[in-house]
């Protein structure tokens, strides 16, 4: 892109060399809607005003400038007013912040902490309880994935094992009872494939219960 915005200004500020201006604020004008439009690649320029006339100028490529971009590309610039810390130390606490952050975020959306509609403390201090453990379950998955799987994220892996569910099925007998079978549904070859990855594995499917007159005898 800033090679692209350089080439453009470079091809403007040429057509406006070959242009003649009454007077120098007409040129300024010009060089104003240059720069504005293309301010990437206005910092890597040197513009230098007539003495004599002032409608003209010239430029040139600072080349010292643009080494000092390429030289930039790809790293962060991290600024603080905490002085006296080591540039390690503060960097640590940068990613701390964004952890921090990214912990909010995921209490927030995936692990729904808001809103509480509860009205009683004890509830809502219940809400925030379990979200916790939540949030607890979620970094050990990612930490787990991290080692096995980096590309993936936990929200992805919810996602995919969403798809396993667990089902009631209940059949009448003759004599006016009900027999239940709880069951969760067959993973396929793709959950299988990442529970064995994360060195996990489903629990065994539970034992049937019988109802008598509508309650539960075991």
């Amino acid at each position: 892109m800033r090679r692209r915005q350089l080439r453009a200004l470079v091809k403007r500020l040429k057509d406006l060399q070959q242009m003649k201006f009454s007077s120098s604020q007409k040129l300024l004008l010009k060089l104003g809607a240059a720069k504005g439009q293309y301010p990437a690649a206005w910092r890597l320029i040197d513009v230098d005003m007539a003495e004599s006339s002032g409608s003209s100028f010239s430029f040139r490529l600072n080349r010292q400038k643009l080494r000092d971009v390429r030289r930039r590309e790809g790293r962060y610039l991290l600024r603080s007013n905490i002085c006296g810390k080591e540039p390690a130390e503060l960097w640590q606490f940068y990613i701390q912040l964004v952890e921090i952050e990214a912990a909010f975020k995921n209490l927030k959306d995936d692990l729904l902490l808001r809103p509480i509609h509860h009205q009683l403390e004890h509830r809502i201090e219940a809400h925030i309880f379990i979200a916790f453990i939540a949030y607890c379950l979620h970094v050990t998955l990612r930490a787990r994935l991290r080692r096995v799987a980096g590309g993936l994220t936990p929200r992805a892996v919810l996602d995919k094992f969403a798809a396993i569910q667990m089902l009631d099925v209940q059949f009448p007998t003759t004599d006016g009872r009900t027999l239940i079978l709880s069951r969760y549904t067959e993973p396929t070859t793709d959950h299988k494939l990442l529970l064995e990855q994360l060195n996990l594995s489903l629990p065994p499917q539970p034992p049937p219960r019988i109802t008598d007159e509508g309650h539960m005898v075991h």
